[in-house]
């Protein structure tokens, strides 16, 4: 942290040269159209490709695999009408797989409708199931299941297995299989336990496979994606960081205007992202808020104060409320209480210096309109951001809002995965220290403790944090993992022996994790011996902790953060 007194941080502009490209457009909608119910200005995008979930492990994984083939994709619930999906003018659906049988009491099922809309379609596993059953097909339980490495004999490749051999192995998880395909439909392979597993009707541009394409055990899976979107959808594979540059630009600046506009920024990849992109269309109308929550890791005020203004040239408002959000937070141990009361004291914070950036520009009577944030796809997902949407945790920037927020609210990340907004960064020239940094969730380390958050947790934490970041990066083990949270157990004490004598302190938790887009993550496997150097150095120089120990576990069945 810096060494600056209360007084000297708690209002400061620094003001630099202006830089940095690119905003996403949005338009105002009504309010309530998403968790918070605030107002929302989403993104002008293109014709999406509909994932329809049906609760399946992998719908997050097929919309990323639609966009790495260079197409926009949204997921919706299966709960949708026709006359939902259709309304958001697809040029495509996507039927996931699920954990249901088709012929199950009370299992979704897929409208015929849909079929006759003229929109091209494509079954994964339940999906595909439920398409055969819509239209007249057998579905049934064959006695032979079929879980992990599946071998398919492709017995007519048609447009969908154009390019296949004639024997490729997938990836199966299922119990049920379609005996028979509908009426006008080609069988184009088949498995031991999946009398039809693949068909496609190319008049109707009706295609299905029993196996998950989206995931990287079907090695021929992204082909078959790409040939449904390229060859049966006739898409283009157009949804690139300079595309969107170009596209979006000037809707940005229309929309806000002469308007002024601040942006919450944190110094992670995505609000710094969203900064740049809204600077290229409106330039010194934004300033960047930076609000030092006192829930920072150990020299972050510092990275933000001083390398982001110095890489991107922002106009920078920082504000000292350690104390405050200090004070509002005790006593509170419920997570979901602890994101909301973050969330709500960010944006009285926002509100306090949009006033205080207007009287120091000396523009009496303005107000500032925008409030920019670095919301990203995943939040409001998890966020169960649209309806029939699970909410996982509410993200401060997404559920935890107020709901008498006073700002329209510019998201241009809104619609992107975590990859996506670095290759963003990139093709802006956002330096790379930046965009490759480690995710940091916006509530900080008050998510990372579990139980109450205190002055002395938070101190705890901090140095553990540090100690683990400092090994990893020894290590060069930095680039090699998505994240490295550092959780403290502060309803929690274990016994242990330091200095010949007992010892009752907390547990730290390490949660190295491997992800491409935080939809999906798998536990890093760090070498024994960095874990051992992290162990010994907080154990041995973090007060209060004797314990330090590992968590394996995936995501799902956990998500990557603790709370």
């Amino acid at each position: 942290m810096l060494a600056r007194t209360a007084q000297d941080r708690a209002t400061r502009t620094t003001s630099v040269s202006v830089r940095s490209q690119w905003p996403l457009a949005e338009r105002p909608t009504s309010r309530g159209d998403y968790p918070g119910s605030v107002t929302h200005t989403p993104p002008t995008l293109p014709r999406p490709v509909l994932v329809v979930d049906f609760g399946a492990q992998y719908a997050q994984l097929i919309a990323r695999r639609v966009r790495e083939a260079k197409v926009y994709s949204e997921i919706v619930p299966h709960t949708f009408s026709v006359e939902q999906m259709l309304a958001k003018n697809p040029a495509a659906i996507i039927l996931s797989g699920g954990p249901s049988s088709v012929y199950a009491d009370g299992a979704p099922f897929v409208d015929p409708a849909l079929f006759d809309a003229g929109v091209p379609v494509f079954g994964i596993c339940y999906g595909f199931q439920a398409m055969a059953k819509a239209l007249g097909g057998t579905v049934a339980q064959t006695g032979l299941s079929e879980y992990g490495g599946t071998s398919v004999d492709v017995c007519e490749a048609g447009a969908l297995l154009h390019g296949s051999p004639e024997q490729q192995t997938t990836w199966m998880s299922h119990g049920d299989a379609v005996h028979s395909a509908p009426e006008g439909f080609r069988v184009l392979a088949t498995s031991a336990g999946s009398p039809v597993a693949a068909f496609e009707n190319t008049e109707r541009r009706l295609y299905g496979v029993q196996w998950h394409p989206e995931v990287k055990h079907s090695p021929l899976g992204q082909q078959a994606l790409e040939n449904f979107l390229y060859n049966g959808a006739g898409l283009a594979p157009d949804w690139t960081p300079s595309n969107l540059i170009a596209d979006q630009v000037e809707l940005i600046r229309a929309q806000v205007g002469d308007a002024r506009v601040i942006c919450g920024l944190s110094g992670g990849v995505d609000s710094s992202v969203a900064a740049a992109l809204v600077q290229k269309a409106i330039g010194d109308q934004l300033t960047c808020v930076f609000v030092d929550h006192g829930l920072l890791r150990e020299g972050e005020a510092t990275q933000v104060e001083e390398d982001f203004v110095a890489a991107t040239g922002v106009q920078l408002k920082v504000v000292d409320a350690r104390q405050r959000f200090l004070d509002a937070l005790a006593g509170v141990s419920d997570p979901e209480t602890k994101r909301k009361i973050i969330g709500r004291e960010f944006i009285r914070v926002f509100e306090i210096a949009a006033r205080e950036v207007v009287e120091e520009a000396g523009e009496s009577g303005a107000e500032v309109k925008f409030l920019v944030q670095g919301t990203l796809y995943p939040d409001v997902v998890e966020s169960g951001g649209g309806e029939g949407a699970a909410n996982i945790k509410s993200h401060h920037n997404v559920g935890g809002l107020p709901d008498d927020l006073a700002f329209s609210l510019i998201e241009p990340l809104r619609a992107l995965f975590k990859d996506e907004v670095r290759a963003v960064g990139l093709e802006l020239g956002v330096p790379e220290v930046i965009v490759w940094r480690q995710p940091f969730p916006g509530p900080g380390l008050g998510i990372r403790i579990v139980g109450e958050v205190t002055a002395e947790r938070l101190d705890i934490l901090r140095a553990a944090d540090l100690i683990a970041r400092e090994e990893l990066t020894k290590a060069g083990l930095d680039r090699e993992i998505w994240q490295c949270p550092v959780v403290l157990l502060g309803d929690v004490r274990s016994v242990g022996v330091q200095g010949d004598g007992r010892t009752y302190g907390h547990p730290i938790v390490l949660r190295p994790v491997s992800s491409e887009d935080a939809m999906t993550a798998d536990w890093t496997r760090l070498p024994y011996d960095v874990l051992a150097t992290i162990s010994t150095r907080i154990t041995n120089e973090v007060k209060d902790v004797n314990r330090v120990v590992l968590d394996v576990t995936s995501k799902p069945p956990g998500t990557i953060e603790w709370e």
